[in-house]
């Protein structure tokens, strides 16, 4: 692939990543966060639903891999989009899109811990580079008693736990059908979240519609799309390398839209835990 449409694929696909944090909070101002979150991810699911059956991509045959593609959705849609909306209501943008970016390192720890993954002393420097980071970040802010903070944390783990799993079944699956029905599960599961467990909001407005077709269409469908454009054209392990820019986005949009301030801490805590989820990811020399 030519450099400079990599680049830009590259620097399409992470911004609209990291813009979803922001737009997603200005969403709440007008619905609920589980409730906006599932009406994004079962309208993405739908519509990417209807294209893979259209280009007639390979479907599950047993009702067990019909059961994996619904457990990712639990952890990959559900869990870590469920747990980030509900942690911008006491917490940053910023601050969330830096805690949920951290996946990268606790699937690093998680491998290790149940997998029994064996990992490079580089990877190892990138989850300690990492956590440092974070620490850095959130500074005397870091309160575990702080809801947004925990939430936050655990949309990382939720996302690690959902990497883990497509790592041990995604090679039997399609990976277009299973991103387009772990969305369509997990945006119904979170649905039925906001119908049981929140005070349901939702104020319908030209504003509230933008937003919900941004984070529906460009933020998810379009952004898949790139995103498993690139993995299937490049290197993996080179793309990968390139997600610690998601959380960089996820920062800016926060400060040119929603007016968020960029601490000394957050910046110089941000680079860290860059350079660990760099660390984490980079491909392991051939030479």
């Amino acid at each position: 692939m030519n450099k400079g449409l990599f680049a830009v694929l590259i620097v399409i696909t992470t911004s609209l990543m990291g813009s979803s944090f922001a737009i997603g909070k200005i969403g709440l101002n007008y619905i609920s966060p589980l409730l906006l979150v599932g009406i994004r991810f079962t309208l993405a699911g739908i519509l990417m639903g209807i294209m893979v059956r259209i280009f007639k991509r390979d479907h599950p045959n047993t009702l067990r891999e019909w059961g994996q593609i619904m457990l990712v959705g639990l952890f990959q849609t559900a869990g870590v989009m469920g747990f980030i909306f509900i942690s911008m209501r006491t917490i940053t943008a910023g601050e969330s899109s830096i805690l949920t970016f951290t996946n990268p390192l606790l699937v690093v720890i998680f491998g290790t811990l149940f997998l029994g993954t064996k990992y490079r002393w580089t990877q190892w420097l990138g989850v300690i580079a990492g956590f440092l980071g974070v620490f850095i970040t959130l500074g005397a802010d870091l309160d575990v008693q702080q809801i947004g903070t925990v939430l936050g944390f655990l949309s990382a783990v939720s996302w690690a736990i959902a990497t883990l799993l497509m790592n041990r079944w995604g090679k039997r699956l399609d990976v277009w059908v299973v991103t387009a029905y772990q969305m369509l599960a997990g945006g119904v599961l979170l649905l039925l979240a906001s119908a049981f467990f929140e005070q349901v909001e939702m104020v319908i407005t030209p504003s509230s519609v933008f937003i919900v077709l941004w984070l529906a269409v460009m933020a998810s469908i379009v952004q898949f799309a790139v995103w498993f454009f690139l993995l299937q054209n490049e290197n993996p392990g080179k793309v990968s390398s390139f997600l610690f820019l998601a959380p960089l986005f996820g920062v800016l949009f926060g400060w040119l839209l929603l007016d968020e301030q960029l601490h000394i801490s957050t910046l110089i805590g941000g680079s860290i835990i860059l350079v660990g989820i760099y660390l984490v990811n980079r491909p392991q020399s051939t030479s």
